[in-house]
């Protein structure tokens, strides 16, 4: 009952506007008080601040952000749609493909669907609207591209789903690498097709010489440098992910101050940035790990599992509901804040009904990212009108195409969990 009553006040805060780190710090609070008192609350909350942030591993965290914050402050990626489009331009619907591909590398070195789907809203979106592009496709387009990035690696998603279900953090990272590359099939197939049969909405492309493919090579180049410098040791086995991640923040680095973009002052933005959103993670993970213990005393988290055990259902509806829930709650929250709250409840359960964690974890993931584009406050959807001005209820207009393309790569990874799972077996020990 006690654990009932403190969920309720965890919705109550969170449904009042109260950040979730605050929400779950409060709520863990009022509940250990109404378990052991006082003396329980001030023991936890002085272990807490210590034990539940000096995971090595979690390192890797602000170290993906600080690459990612280089990145974007030198504005290397601000060329990559260019780039793309130069070399796609001739397939039918050849600039929405390219952003497909610009999302996709962005996301390869930012791990942030929303710094990923900025940064396409203001340099794809009014390239899309000069050739002919609905406002509606060209707008659900950038925002279903920018969730590209909390799949493929770097992930923070991916990195602290790892953290918090104590898997490996390289086994996830690579395990989004075959979706990640999966779904960006998906969504150019999409575009082609859309192309073909709906040539107003979706125009025709544009053809390149091969003198301008080639001079924008060099645009890639430092991209493919970033990727090689975390996906391709950490697959390898040469360093640990968190070693990994510092290789990725120091290469970011060295680039931009090799190309003349990033000054002894933006490095400082950079740190200062990538310090303020490492900060508001761990505040995250703090009020989750005192919410957490006052679970773990009230054994909330076992009496669920028992009661799932004693069900007389399909463990496949079991998890089909559970993924359900992931997709309304990628609807209204964060992906860090959906992972803190549910992940140290759902995954005991999910493990006792024989289902991998490192699967789980990219199909976690995965309907979180068709959950930021879910009407009625897909978070991308917005982050998009916000960037451009435009009404949001026109991008949501169009986003249906694009949400079915993906609500069916999560149906077919559901079914063949061997997709996920082929190349995390495949890695150096």
């Amino acid at each position: 009952m006690i654990a009932v009553l403190g969920s309720l006040l965890l919705v109550l805060l969170l449904a009042m506007g109260m950040p979730v780190a605050f929400a779950m710090a409060v709520s863990g609070v009022a509940g250990l008080f109404a378990v052991g008192g006082l003396d329980l609350v001030m023991g936890m909350v002085k272990s807490s601040t210590i034990s539940s942030v000096n995971s090595y591993e979690l390192i890797t965290i602000p170290m993906f952000i600080l690459m990612a914050e280089f990145i974007i402050i030198s504005r290397i990626a601000d060329e990559l749609f260019d780039a793309t489009a130069v070399w796609v331009g001739r397939l039918p619907g050849g600039l929405g493909v390219a952003v497909v591909l610009a999302g996709a590398l962005f996301g390869a070195i930012s791990g942030s669907s929303t710094a990923s789907a900025a940064t396409l809203s203001s340099t794809a979106l009014p390239a899309m609207m000069r050739q002919g592009y609905s406002l509606r496709t060209a707008g659900a387009l950038v925002a279903i591209t920018g969730t590209l990035a909390i799949l493929i690696p770097p992930s923070i998603a991916l990195v602290l789903y790892a953290i918090i279900a104590d898997v490996s953090v390289g086994k996830l990272l690579i395990a989004g690498v075959v979706p990640g590359l999966l779904s960006v099939m998906a969504l150019i197939t999409l575009i082609i097709g859309m192309s073909l049969f709906r040539p107003k909405a979706v125009p025709p492309g544009i053809r390149h010489p091969w003198s301008k493919k080639l001079s924008v090579l060099r645009i890639t180049l430092p991209m493919l440098i970033l990727f090689g410098a975390v996906t391709g040791v950490l697959y390898a086995g040469i360093t640990t992910p968190t070693e990994a991640s510092a290789m990725g923040a120091l290469a970011a680095l060295v680039l931009g101050a090799v190309q003349g973009r990033l000054t002894l002052r933006d490095a400082g933005r950079a740190l200062v940035s990538a310090a303020r959103v490492s900060c508001m993670i761990a505040i995250i993970i703090l009020g989750a790990h005192i919410f957490g213990y006052f679970f773990t005393l009230t054994q909330t988290a076992t009496a669920i599992v028992s009661w799932v055990s004693g069900l007389e259902v399909s463990v496949y509806w079991v998890m089909l509901v559970i993924l359900v829930i992931y997709l309304i709650l990628g609807c209204f929250l964060d992906q860090v804040a959906i992972l803190i709250l549910t992940v140290p409840i759902m995954l005991p359960v999910v493990v006792e009904l024989g289902f991998d964690p490192v699967w789980f974890g990219v199909m976690v993931v995965m309907v979180a990212e068709v959950g930021m584009i879910t009407p009625p406050m897909g978070l991308n959807v917005f982050v998009v009108a916000r960037y451009t001005g435009q009404p949001v209820h026109e991008i949501f207009a169009g986003i249906l195409p694009f949400f079915a393309c993906m609500l069916g790569m999560v149906i077919i990874l559901g079914l063949m969990p061997e997709i996920i799972l082929w190349l995390p077996g495949q890695m150096s020990n």
